[in-house]
């Protein structure tokens, strides 16, 4: 008989939405956003910075991120087409592929996959700034960046609390596109979620995320002890890093 796999905890395994009001909405990282422009402490002029901090309170008080998090049983004895190991998510279509993936998540009892984005008012304002001031539109499209990401952290860090009162450990997320995990598994995540009705959160023929400003990412739970430090990433063991989009950029994908 097939051993049978862990249900994920009954307190995660609920559809868990993230709406902050406005006293708990994220605050934007200045030094994010700069990261993002591509500044590696250069001297800022005082018209981009008053630029930056205009666009960055904007943001703040006119767009609340919205996410979504639910934890699935994980299955880590799945074959993928090619015959290699992958993950599959029990109960939704999600099957993760890729070594780097399967590494993260195989040791896990489940996994919590999350959503979260900015909407389509950022969209519309990134495309009507696009056609009007080049400048700023890049400035607002770091900044937003920004802002998702720390949105996320906030998703992230409610998870973990969410964990520890299970008595489970958790790792770092993970998302479709780092190492070698292919972006095409953000559909399932997706519909899993069912983040288009819940969020507003699509996903593209290219399987891009729409709005462009949203993330989805994983995050494996664990019981006993949190993961071996060696788990953690790094650039050195990562089988992408020669032709890797996030080094390029001068940064990394965690």
């Amino acid at each position: 008989m097939a051993e049978a796999v862990p249900a994920a905890p009954e307190h995660l395994a609920s559809p868990t939405l993230y709406r902050p009001d406005a006293s708990a909405c994220p605050h934007i990282d200045r030094g994010e956003v700069l990261r993002y422009l591509g500044y590696t402490g250069q001297d800022i002029d005082g018209e981009l910075a008053a630029r930056i901090e205009l666009i960055e309170c904007n943001l703040e008080h006119d767009i609340a991120p919205r996410g979504i998090w639910r934890a699935f049983p994980v299955d880590a004895r799945g074959i993928d087409a090619s015959g290699n190991p992958c993950i599959r998510l029990v109960g939704t279509t999600v099957e993760l592929q890729g070594r780097d993936i399967f590494r993260h998540l195989k040791d896990s009892t489940s996994c919590v996959l999350l959503a979260c984005t900015l909407g389509m008012e950022s969209e519309r304002r990134l495309h009507a700034l696009g056609g009007q001031s080049p400048l700023e539109a890049t400035v607002l499209d770091a900044a937003a960046s920004a802002y998702v990401e720390a949105a996320v952290d906030q998703m992230d860090a409610a998870i973990g609390r969410a964990a520890r009162e299970s008595g489970l450990s958790r790792n770092r997320r993970f998302s479709c596109g780092y190492g070698d995990c292919p972006i095409e598994a953000q559909d399932a995540i997706v519909a899993a979620l069912d983040a288009t009705r819940r969020i507003g959160l699509t996903v593209t023929p290219t399987h891009l995320l729409l709005p462009s400003k949203s993330v989805t990412a994983m995050i494996g739970l664990f019981e006993g002890m949190e993961p071996a430090a060696d788990a953690r990433p790094s650039c050195a063991n990562c089988r992408v890093a020669g032709a890797c989009a996030f080094r390029e950029r001068g940064t990394t994908c965690y």
